[in-house]
């Protein structure tokens, strides 16, 4: 009798310690499986910080898309709010330029070019008709560390008027003497990409394929091309978030991989060290709340905290923390991307300690339920409005417009708002369902910086969205559509005004600050 007991006693023991395995498994490698996971105490990281990091962010005003934690290798936390997920891709935006730097490094590796080479070298049948006093001294290294010269930075009009963007950045004034002054200039990374498809006769994404991506394990990667078929380099390299962190886990360990030195730790260092000020006469109290005036690298920024990045417009980041052994991999939408490293820094930095922490197992799974339950809300859900059968089944035209939509198409079935936009070239169909996200894809170019640039947009059809809707009033349907490979959603409010249809579209990247008018056709 007392040995029965005691083999259930010890049954139910072991069961328990392995149910509890299992669900730590569960816990931290149910997402990604290229990286090692573990609990945050054992990697020294408090999970409690973590959690309120999450809280923090929960109650500002940056929409995060994504993070991944990782310390001395492992994954300590990870999550996606939902409906974005680890198998998408996101838009980096100016986070490209790290890549893109990177294959600079692999190309002068391999002794095809130099630092000090000079840009004129490479497009003798590019040049301006008049040649720019500073032209002739431009080089690779100012291109690297945004000291071309130029001012205003060309991005702002170049690729939106050109096709030929080399021959149009050639033409460009240089009105500073090359490494001397910092200028932002995205077309300076563009013009890397183009010596590095000049050298090796590969776009930047198929040189990086064999070199960088598949051995870190990077597949599905794209990048956005011009017009005249070279990778834009700046902008438009699409990743998953885990792709980043491998990206950051590579820099982190000085261009090592499983053993293998792919690039030299020398080139690392130079790559991610302090080449100029980009603001010298800054007074010290702005330098020191500022992660943007730490010094510019070679496409990296320096961050406080002996930390460095590399960014993309509305918070896509790698943040490489090399006195904690940390990466810290980001994407979202935010009006502020300082205030997202502050939270960084204020929660995440000071939750990780030299050593193990104690186990701390209600931590750990209270810090795992709020990573699983991370969400973008939909639209709120609302009864059908008296007014739907003015709208079901119809189609409203619209009078001129920025957006040259000709005409929207509304029919309801239950709970979904199906949506058939037309303009001048073609008719998209869109689906939206009631207080919940509904998944499709679409043609229809979604909000971008650089929609209206010369450049190839095909690599991104179809765009994947999802979409949600309510009704504001009794004649006003409200219609969220998130383009999530992208940090951007857009919102467009239908208001019906007797037999007339007025809408408006608003970008997420606008903040409310441009609105589209589509005024209704009597």
């Amino acid at each position: 009798m007392l040995k029965s007991l005691w083999r259930k006693a010890c049954k139910k023991s072991v069961m328990a310690v392995l149910s509890f395995f299992l669900v730590l498994n569960g816990v931290y490698a149910q997402k990604t499986h290229s990286f090692p996971h573990s609990a945050p105490e054992a990697q020294g990281v408090t999970a409690t910080a973590i959690d309120s990091f999450l809280n923090a962010v929960g109650r500002s005003n940056h929409e995060f898309h994504s993070i991944m934690i990782l310390r001395h290798g492992k994954v300590v936390a990870e999550g996606w709010w939902n409906p974005y997920q680890p198998t998408l891709r996101h838009s980096l935006y100016s986070l490209s330029k790290s890549f893109t730097s990177t294959a600079i490094g692999f190309a002068i590796n391999e002794k095809l070019l130099k630092l000090d080479d000079k840009v004129v070298s490479f497009f003798p049948n590019s040049l301006p008709g008049k040649a720019d006093p500073y032209l002739a001294q431009l080089s690779i290294r100012n291109l690297l560390s945004m000291t071309a010269g130029q001012d205003p930075d060309p991005t702002v009009s170049l690729p939106f008027k050109t096709d030929d963007w080399v021959k149009g950045f050639l033409a460009t004034p240089i009105v500073h003497e090359p490494g001397t002054k910092f200028l932002y200039n995205t077309m300076a990374t563009f013009m890397l990409s183009a010596v590095v498809e000049k050298v090796t006769g590969q776009k930047v994404v198929d040189y990086l394929k064999p070199r960088l991506f598949n051995q870190l394990g990077i597949h599905g990667e794209d990048w956005e091309v011009n017009n005249q078929g070279i990778n834009t380099g700046g902008w438009g390299l699409r990743l998953k978030t885990e792709d980043l962190a491998k990206m950051g886990e590579f820099y982190l360990q000085k261009g090592e991989w499983n053993g293998k030195q792919l690039l030299p730790k020398e080139w690392i260092e130079q790559a991610t060290s302090f080449k100029i000020d980009q603001a010298p006469g800054a007074p010290q109290s702005k330098k020191d709340s500022s992660d943007w005036m730490q010094g510019y690298c070679y496409q990296f920024w320096r961050c406080r905290h002996n930390c460095y990045r590399g960014d993309g417009a509305f918070g896509q980041y790698i943040i490489v923390m090399p006195d904690q052994d940390a990466v810290i991999a980001i994407t979202s939408e935010t009006p502020d991307m300082q205030g997202e490293l502050n939270l960084v820094w204020q929660y995440l930095l000071p939750a990780m300690h030299p050593t193990a922490l104690p186990e701390n197992q209600q931590a750990d799974a209270a810090l795992q339920q709020h990573l699983e339950a991370l969400s973008l809300p939909p639209l709120p859900a609302s009864t059908a409005s008296p007014s739907i059968g003015e709208l079901n089944n119809k189609t409203f035209t619209f009078k001129s417009n920025k957006l040259n939509i000709k005409s929207i198409n509304l029919s309801f079935e239950g709970q979904i708002c199906h949506v058939a936009l037309t303009n001048e070239s073609a008719a998209y169909k869109l689906n939206f369902a009631s207080g919940k996200w509904m998944g499709g894809e679409t043609g229809l170019q979604g909000p971008s910086l650089l929609n209206g640039a010369h450049e190839n947009f095909s690599i991104l059809v179809p765009y994947k969205v999802e979409g949600s809707y309510t009704w504001v009033d009794n004649n006003t349907l409200q219609l969220k559509l998130q383009y999530i490979e992208s940090p951007h959603s857009e919102i467009i409010t239908c208001h019906l005004e007797g037999k007339k249809l007025n809408a408006t579209v608003d970008y997420s990247f606008a903040y409310g600050k441009n609105r589209i008018d589509l005024p209704g056709s009597d």
